[in-house]
């Protein structure tokens, strides 16, 4: 697992501002096939943005071990929606600098 800075953040944030999100956690939450779908999106993508229409409660735990599951990182949650970052790997360029 990687750990950021909080200047990594802010500018992860920053390139986040325009996404849209690519995941939604409802009725079911977290199943494998969203696991799947979560690992795929951070493949290609390695920041993107996951909107909670149900389970809002629980939003930071679930978050956590949605991350945790994939080798991502929660760079924030604002409101219902959560940012998530992993860095690409060798196969795929990573499209994002954070220094």
């Amino acid at each position: 697992m990687i750990a950021l800075t909080s200047r990594q953040r802010g500018l992860l944030c920053k390139y986040a501002n325009d996404l849209k999100p690519v995941i939604w956690i409802g009725q079911k939450g977290i199943t494998e096939s969203l696991e799947r779908k979560t690992d795929q999106s951070l493949t290609f993508h390695e920041l993107i943005k996951i909107k909670f229409l149900d389970f809002k409660e629980d939003k930071t735990e679930l978050s956590q071990s949605l991350a945790d599951k994939c080798g991502a990182e929660v760079v924030r949650i604002i409101g219902n929606i959560v940012i998530l970052y992993r860095p690409a790997d060798k196969e795929h360029n990573g499209s994002y600098t954070i220094g």
